[in-house]
């Protein structure tokens, strides 16, 4: 029997949107994505594989460092 991972989603200095663990990706209509146990989404918009980054953040120099703030 699998246990189920933990959802977790990290938001990257400069680069994309890390997706690990037990998560259904679905498009504007409830279609469900293909996808890995971890993967990444665009930030930078300039993806050529939306919804998933697929390094254009470097090329384009993306910058964005978001915190939590209190």
């Amino acid at each position: 029997m699998s246990e189920k991972q933990k959802a977790i989603i990290q938001v990257r200095d400069n680069g994309s949107i890390l997706v690990k663990g037990d998560v259904e990706l679905l498009d504007a209509d409830g279609n469900v994505y293909e996808t890995k146990p971890a993967f990444s989404l665009c930030r930078c918009g300039a993806s050529s594989n939306k919804p998933f980054c697929d390094g254009t953040h470097k090329k384009i120099g993306f910058e964005s460092k978001t915190r939590v703030h209190d």
